[in-house]
């Protein structure tokens, strides 16, 4: 459950009246994805709907019945996210934004390359490109959404290229438990072969290709690596 501090205000205005819930800002868009893949105790900070969370003031069985139709909590939430608003201090606001973009960069900097050096781009120079190009977070986008939008106006400012590369990974067999949960999601092939050594091939975007790379090496300091055509 986000603590009180942490979490932002959702608030309906309905029949002369407003309807607010305390939510926590992080699990917001995932909840609107998938209402299963969140929790409702993580979601929300209290488990009560407000006419004023601040006040402590609590609607009616009466009034919730009238505006949702119903005083089940995960019903009037889910009114509340689609139909409401987001209310953000200056501090939360900053603090998402901060935040997306972060995961934005590293989402286009783990997937794209340079197309005329098929190397990923230095996650700097896509900051600055985007500075360049002005891009304007939305708090409350999703950041998949966001991402592609991006790209659209990098294009004309840095050349990007989204391609899937193939790697080939031997390690010691003794160093394979780590490995193989770095590589298990990506694996299309692997063997053991007789000197004990284990070997896979993976197949990822081309911008995880120094990053994966590096991550296995921290777990397997004689491993061999070769990227395959």
């Amino acid at each position: 459950m986000v603590s009180l501090d942490d979490a932002v205000l959702a608030r309906l205005e309905k029949g002369g009246s407003r309807y607010e819930i305390l939510v926590d800002p992080d699990l917001v868009d995932s909840w609107k994805k998938d209402h299963s893949s969140v929790p409702i105790d993580d979601l929300l900070a209290t488990d009560q709907i407000w006419n004023d969370a601040r006040a402590g003031d609590r609607p009616t069985n009466e009034a919730l019945m009238g505006v949702f139709g119903t005083t089940e909590i995960i019903a009037c939430v889910e009114k509340i996210l689609n139909e409401g608003t987001i209310q953000l201090t200056t501090i939360q606001r900053k603090k998402i934004i901060a935040d997306k973009r972060i995961k934005i960069i590293h989402q286009i900097a783990t997937t794209a390359t340079d197309p005329r050096t098929k190397l990923p781009h230095p996650r700097t120079r896509i900051e600055l490109a985007l500075d360049e190009i002005r891009f304007s977070i939305d708090p409350f986008l999703p950041v998949d959404r966001q991402v592609q939008d991006a790209i659209k106006l990098l294009k004309p400012v840095i050349p990007l290229s989204f391609i899937s590369i193939r790697l080939a990974f031997k390690v010691p067999g003794s160093d394979y438990g780590g490995v193989h949960r770095i590589l298990r999601e990506s694996i299309k092939k692997e063997e053991w072969l007789s000197d004990g050594s284990w070997v896979c091939v993976v197949e990822v975007p081309g911008g995880m290709k120094n990053e994966l790379i590096s991550q296995v090496a921290q777990r397997s300091s004689e491993v061999s690596v070769k990227e395959l055509d």
